[in-house]
C-alpha cells in the first residue's frame, strides 16, 4: 500500500495573510484568547458518514501555517507515512498530506478520513466555515491527533481550544532542553512499551492553564529534569492526552517539537497508538483520569443521638468478597460517653470496639459484635491519651466457607493497671454470614503480647494476607518521642516502674520484642500458628548467647504501621508509618519527622529508632546523661547498645525506604561528609518527590490496585490504574493522596516511585469531603470503600462515615461495533 504523495502548496486564506506578524505573534504566545473568540456557525447538517473513514483506513496530515512553515512538516510527514506503511498488518494505513483548508469543507472527500492529524506551524489557519467542518467531523466520530504547534493553531477558538485542551502560556522555555518523560498510563496503545522514565530532548510548552483533570494525561514531563522558565507549571505538567471530545477522539502530544523527534523510535511508537486509537484501530480508555468520571458517594448515616449504630470510631475495614463492608471502631464512645482516666478506677480506658457490616445490596448497616477493650481515655498529652482498642480486622482467606474473621485488640481484661501494662492480642472468631452476627464466644487467640500503656502512641493495627496463607501484623512502637524533642525517641531514662516508655530501642529496634513491627505468621485451622520460611529471624539464632530474636518478625524498625497492604499480584508488601514529632532537621539529633511509606519485597530493618527515609541517621544518645549526644547511627551496621535491649546489639542493615516526607516537602536529601552523615542543614536540602508536602501527617497506606475484568463491576476502576500503589494520609491539607507507579527493578530496594497522580478531586477532601482519611480498599467489584474518621478524635461524630467511590466514565472507546477492522480487537 502506498501514500498519496502530499501536497506542498504555499496559499493562504486572505483573513489569515491580513494579520501583522506582530498582532499574529502575540495572540499566540498569549495564552489567552476568549477575548478575541469569534462566534463559530453552526456545524452544518453533513453528508459525513458516521463514524467518518471506513476499513480501508486514511489519515489526512493537514500542515498549514499562517507563519513560515514549521521545519518539523517535512519530518513529520515522513514519520507518520512510515508508521502507516510498517507494523502488523491489521494496523496500516494510508497518509495524505495537504495545507489546503478547503478539505474540511469537502464532505465527500473528509469523510474518508479515519483521523485527521494537525502539524500546523501554529496561526488563524481555518476560516469559520472550514472549523465548522472539522467540528462537523469530530462529532460524526472522527479523530483527532494535534502534534506540538497545533496548540497554537485558531487561537481565536473556544471550540479548538477545548478540541486540543490547553494552550501554551506565553513563558515557554525555546531552547531544545533534554527531560524526563514520566509514563502513567501503561495501558494506551500510545504508551505502554515506552519506558517508565523516558528520557528525551525537545521544546517544553507550559500551559496558560493546566488540562489536568479535564483531559487523560499520558505522559507528563518532570520540571526537576530541566529549566521550565516563567510560567511553570510544576509537579503535574502533562505533555501527553487524549479524551473523547464532541463526539469523537481527540489525541494531542506537546513533543514532537524538533525535526529529530520524527526519527526517534520511541516518538514514532508514541505517535503509532495515538493514531491506532484515533483512526478507531484499536479501543483506549481516556477517560480514566477525568475527575468528572467518578463519584464519591457517602453510604452510612450519621449515628443515632448517643449510640453508635452506624459506625463507631472508625479504624479499619476489609471488604468480603461477596461485597460486603466490614469496619471496626477503636474503642472510643460518642461525644456524650463519659471517659474514666483514673488508674485508682477499674474501669480505666474502658471502651467499646464496635464491627459494623455494610451491606451494599441492601444498603443497610449491622451491628455484628462489640469488644470490651482497653481504649478509651480521651484526649490529652501523651501520659493521658491511649491509642490502644480495637485495631486491625481481616478476613480468612477460606472467608466463604468458614466466616473466620481475624481481630487486633487490646482486651480490657488483659490490663495490668499496677504496672500500666496491657495484652494486646490477634484472635479468630466465626461471623454467621446469614445473620451478620458475630460470635465472641468462637475466639481462638493466636498471638498474645505485652505493651506498655502508661505512655501512648501509635500502636499499629494493620493486617493482611499473601497468597500463601501468610498473615502480617503491623504492631506499633507505642512509645513517646517527646522526651527526645520529638527526634530518634531513644532517651533511655524515663520509665514507669522500670518499664521503658520513651526508648524505642526497647520496642522497634529490638530484635525480641513483638512492638513496633510487622509480623509474618502462618495460622493453622486450629487457631495455632506456624513460621513460615524467610521471616528475619527464625527465633532460634545463637548469636550473642542465643535467645534473643523473636521467629514472628519479619519487618523490624518501624513506628506505627496502621494500614499495611500485599499485591495480589505479586505478593510485595506495603507499608506506612507515622514519624516523630520534630518539626525541622537538626545538625545535631538528626531528620525531622519524616512519615514513610515503603515497598517491601524481603525481610528486613527500616531503620527506626536508628535511621529514617534513605538511611538517614540519628544521633545515639544514652545513660547517665540523654540530653548529650553520642556518635551517629551506622545505618549499614546499626547497633542497639540501649540499656532496655534484651535483643541483639548487632541488628541487620537498615533497608532504605521508598517514600518518606516532612513538613520541609518529600523525600528530603542532604549533602552528607565523608561518615555519610548528612549536614541536615534546611537550606542544603534537595526535595526528590516534590510532589509531596507534609505538615500534620499520619500515613495511611492503601492498596495497590488490580483491575480484573471477570469481576469488574459497573462502578470499577479502570485497568488505567492496574498496579498503581495508592498512598494517602489521615490529613487532607498538603499531604499525599496519589497513585504512585513504582519501577519493578528498584522497587523493594528503596527506589523512589517514578510518577505520582493526585486523586484529590477524585477522592475528595475539604468541606463536604473525606476530610480525614482512616482506611481505603478496594471491593471484588474494583469499586473503592474509604473510611473518613470524623472531626473529633477519639471520638465518633455526625462526620465519621464510610464513602463508595465508583468510575462512571463508561467503556474504553470508540465502541467494539465502530472497530475499523475487528481484528484489532
Amino acid at each position: 500500500m502506498q501514500s498519496a504523495p502530499h501536497h506542498r502548496s504555499r496559499s493562504r486564506r486572505a483573513a489569515a495573510a491580513a494579520l501583522t506578524a506582530g498582532a499574529l505573534a502575540a495572540s499566540l504566545l498569549s495564552g489567552g484568547t476568549t477575548a478575541m473568540a469569534r462566534p463559530l456557525p453552526d456545524p452544518k447538517a453533513s453528508a459525513l458518514p458516521s463514524p467518518p473513514g471506513g476499513k480501508n483506513v486514511k489519515v489526512l496530515v493537514f500542515h498549514a501555517s499562517a507563519t513560515e512553515e514549521s521545519p518539523t512538516v517535512d519530518a513529520g510527514i515522513e514519520a507518520i507515512e512510515s508508521i502507516g506503511l510498517t507494523g502488523p498488518a491489521e494496523q496500516r494505513f494510508k497518509t495524505v498530506a495537504t495545507d489546503d483548508a478547503s478539505v474540511f469543507t469537502n464532505d465527500k472527500r473528509l469523510g474518508t478520513f479515519n483521523a485527521v492529524v494537525f502539524l500546523t506551524g501554529g496561526g488563524d489557519v481555518l476560516d469559520p466555515e472550514q472549523e465548522a467542518g472539522l467540528e462537523s467531523y469530530l462529532k460524526a466520530g472522527g479523530g483527532f491527533l494535534g502534534i506540538h504547534d497545533a496548540a497554537r493553531t485558531e487561537p481565536y477558538s473556544d471550540w479548538f481550544t477545548g478540541l486540543i485542551g490547553a494552550r501554551p502560556a506565553s513563558g515557554s522555555p525555546t531552547a531544545v532542553q533534554r527531560a524526563v518523560v514520566e509514563i502513567p498510563d501503561r495501558s494506551h496503545p500510545a504508551t505502554k512499551d515506552l519506558p517508565l522514565e523516558w528520557k528525551r530532548p525537545d521544546t517544553w510548552f507550559n500551559w496558560a492553564n493546566n488540562p489536568t483533570g479535564k483531559v487523560h494525561t499520558v505522559a507528563k514531563v518532570r520540571e526537576s529534569s530541566y529549566q521550565p522558565g516563567t510560567g511553570a507549571n510544576g509537579v503535574d505538567h502533562p505533555v501527553s492526552w487524549c479524551r473523547d471530545y464532541d463526539g469523537g477522539r481527540s489525541f494531542y502530544t506537546a513533543m514532537g517539537g524538533t525535526v529529530e523527534s520524527f526519527a526517534e523510535t520511541d516518538f514514532r511508537d508514541h505517535l503509532r497508538g495515538a493514531l491506532l486509537w484515533t483512526t478507531r484501530l484499536s479501543r483506549a480508555d481516556c477517560k480514566a483520569t477525568i475527575d468528572a468520571n467518578y463519584s464519591a458517594v457517602r453510604v452510612t448515616q450519621p449515628n443515632q443521638p448517643g449510640q453508635q449504630d452506624q459506625i463507631g470510631e472508625p479504624h479499619g475495614m476489609v471488604v468480603a468478597p461477596d461485597g460486603r463492608v466490614l469496619y471496626i471502631g477503636r474503642g472510643g464512645g460518642t461525644n456524650e460517653a463519659p471517659v474514666v482516666t483514673d488508674w485508682n478506677n477499674p474501669d480505666i480506658g474502658k471502651g467499646i470496639g464496635q464491627i459494623h457490616i455494610y451491606d451494599p445490596a441492601t444498603k443497610k448497616v449491622t451491628l455484628a459484635g462489640a469488644l470490651t477493650v482497653f481504649g478509651n481515655k480521651g484526649g490529652g498529652d501523651e501520659l493521658t491519651k491511649v491509642e490502644e482498642g480495637l485495631l486491625g480486622i481481616e478476613l480468612d482467606p477460606a472467608f466463604e466457607s468458614n466466616g473466620w474473621v481475624y481481630l487486633h485488640y487490646t482486651p480490657h481484661s488483659g490490663l495490668d493497671r499496677d504496672k500500666q501494662v496491657a495484652e494486646r492480642r490477634v484472635s479468630r472468631f466465626t461471623l454467621d454470614r446469614a445473620t451478620n452476627k458475630l460470635d465472641l464466644a468462637s475466639e481462638k487467640v493466636l498471638l498474645k503480647w505485652p505493651v506498655q500503656v502508661h505512655s501512648c502512641c501509635h500502636a499499629g493495627g494493620g493486617m493482611a494476607w499473601d497468597s500463601k496463607g501468610n498473615l502480617y501484623i503491623a504492631t506499633g512502637d507505642n512509645n513517646s518521642s517527646g522526651f527526645s524533642d520529638g527526634y530518634s525517641g531513644n532517651n533511655p531514662q524515663p520509665n514507669y516502674k522500670g518499664l521503658s516508655f520513651a526508648d524505642a530501642r526497647r520496642t522497634a529496634g529490638n530484635t525480641h520484642n513483638l512492638n513496633g513491627k510487622i509480623l509474618r505468621i502462618h495460622p493453622e485451622p486450629d487457631g495455632t500458628y506456624t513460621l513460615p520460611e524467610g521471616n528475619l529471624f527464625t527465633g532460634k539464632e545463637q548469636d550473642e548467647g542465643g535467645g534473643k530474636t523473636r521467629g514472628e518478625i519479619y519487618v523490624m524498625g518501624v513506628r506505627n504501621p496502621a494500614r499495611i497492604s500485599v499485591d495480589k499480584k505479586t505478593d510485595i508488601l506495603y507499608a506506612g508509618w507515622v514519624g516523630p514529632d520534630a518539626g525541622a532537621p537538626s545538625t545535631t539529633w538528626g531528620p525531622a519527622k519524616y512519615d514513610t511509606f515503603a515497598a517491601i519485597t524481603k525481610a528486613g530493618n527500616h531503620g527506626w529508632p536508628f535511621c529514617m527515609g534513605n538511611k538517614q541517621p540519628y544521633r545515639d544518645r544514652n545513660l547517665p546523661d540523654p540530653t548529650k549526644p553520642l556518635g551517629w547511627y551506622d545505618c549499614d551496621a546499626p547497633k542497639n547498645e540501649s540499656p532496655n535491649n534484651d535483643g541483639l546489639v548487632n541488628l541487620p542493615p537498615v533497608t532504605g525506604n521508598t517514600i518518606w516526607y516532612s513538613p520541609q516537602g518529600g523525600a528530603p536529601d542532604f549533602p552528607r561528609n565523608a561518615a555519610g552523615v548528612p549536614s541536615y542543614k534546611n537550606e542544603e536540602a534537595t526535595y526528590l518527590l516534590p510532589w509531596l508536602k507534609g505538615g500534620g501527617q499520619a500515613t495511611m497506606d492503601g492498596p495497590v490496585y488490580r483491575y480484573d475484568a471477570a469481576k469488574a463491576g459497573a462502578g470499577a476502576w479502570p485497568e488505567y490504574w492496574d498496579g498503581k500503589w495508592f498512598v494517602g494520609d489521615f490529613y487532607d491539607a498538603d499531604n499525599p493522596r496519589h497513585a504512585v507507579l513504582t519501577d519493578p527493578k528498584t522497587v523493594g530496594k528503596g527506589g523512589l516511585p517514578v510518577t505520582a497522580e493526585s486523586l484529590k478531586k477524585i477522592i475528595p477532601v475539604g468541606q463536604g469531603g473525606i476530610r480525614n482519611l482512616m482506611d481505603w480498599k478496594f471491593a471484588p467489584d474494583g469499586s473503592l470503600y474509604v473510611l473518613d474518621y470524623g472531626r473529633g478524635f477519639f471520638t465518633s461524630d455526625s462526620q465519621s462515615a464510610l464513602w463508595h467511590v465508583t468510575y462512571t466514565g463508561g467503556a474504553a472507546t470508540p465502541a467494539a461495533k465502530d472497530l475499523a477492522r475487528k481484528a484489532a480487537q
